[in-house]
């Protein structure tokens, strides 16, 4: 097979996602995969045809000469295997976040900049069919925008389903960058202001709220609910319409002078595969061929992460 050669470092339920997404593109080739736990990465390996098990990421990037890794590892060790991938020359896609707090981040950026290697972030979320829906047709539309991001997050439930206490402390790192990421999506120019309405405390945590304002005129309020209930959610408003993603993975929209709601039709591939992993996956093939596309790049997620730093003043 001729095409775009993808090794997978990770063999977790988020590394099977994205190697599922990439089995299924004609033009990707999946040569090789390593673990720490082998076993996994044997399993997954038989499951998807992945061409050879390593020990290591250096074994894996001699024998198989890889065009992209995808590196799917918890957060606690993804500057480890992140630094090892930059030393293959192959372009590297993380999944997120790219550290477990900014300053980890900005550390492996770094470490890409040293090494002059190509890294991206597989921000899903911007490639579900429901938000490029939201994006091409907002884009057509005259006028400011008002954006209003519904994040709820909950410790308690991090801590029960085995997140190391590091990683629950930076929670807002680890998992609201799926929501707190679409008001740099959908907000225009750069973020000129972030006001906080109300302020994060730790120690008894709970609604998280920020106005924050772009140079185009654009403007956004984010949400925060942490230990209670509260919905994920994205609208964005114009004069014209009204977008809404609730659940993120369905829009539905509502013009001026209408009480109707119009429904988008989900990607058949977001139904089959992990929501935008596919697109996501089609994106990256493109890029690793040299090509322009949309697929963040690490400096895209990491001034979403810089947001978060505003908005929980940390």
């Amino acid at each position: 097979m001729n095409g775009i050669r993808v090794a997978i470092a990770g063999a977790g339920a988020m590394a099977r996602e994205h190697a599922r997404a990439f089995a299924s593109l004609p033009d990707a080739e999946l040569c090789g995969i390593t673990s720490r736990t082998r076993a996994k990465a044997e399993a997954l390996a038989g499951e998807l045809a992945i061409g050879e098990v390593f020990d290591s990421v250096a074994a894996m990037s001699a024998a198989t000469n890889p065009d992209l890794i995808v590196v799917a590892v918890p957060p606690l060790v993804m500057r480890e295997v992140a630094e090892q991938c930059f030393l293959s020359g192959a372009m590297v896609m993380l999944e997120k976040p790219p550290g477990y707090d900014l300053a980890d981040a900005e550390a492996i950026a770094a470490s890409a900049r040293e090494q002059k290697r190509r890294v991206h972030v597989a921000l899903n979320r911007r490639s579900y069919s429901s938000t490029r829906a939201a994006a091409e047709r907002l884009d057509m539309l005259p006028g400011a925008r008002f954006i209003t991001v519904h994040d709820q997050q909950d410790l308690d439930v991090a801590r029960r389903i085995g997140h190391p206490p590091k990683i629950v402390e930076n929670w807002m790192f680890g998992n609201s960058i799926h929501l707190v990421d679409y008001l740099r999506v959908f907000g225009r120019g750069r973020i000129t202001a972030v006001e906080t309405v109300s302020r994060w405390n730790p120690a008894d945590p709970g609604p998280v709220v920020a106005a924050v304002r772009f140079a185009s005129g654009d403007a956004g309020l984010y949400v925060g609910i942490w230990n209670a209930p509260g919905p994920w959610a994205v609208t964005v408003t114009t004069a014209d319409e009204r977008w809404e993603l609730r659940p993120l993975e369905r829009a539905v929209f509502q013009r001026r002078g209408e009480r109707e709601l119009h429904q988008v039709d989900v990607d058949a591939a977001d139904v089959e595969y992990k929501a935008g992993f596919r697109h996501q996956a089609a994106l990256a093939v493109r890029a690793a061929k040299g090509e322009q596309t949309e697929l963040p790049t690490l400096d895209d997620a990491i001034e979403t992460m810089r947001l978060i730093s505003e908005i929980y003043s940390l």
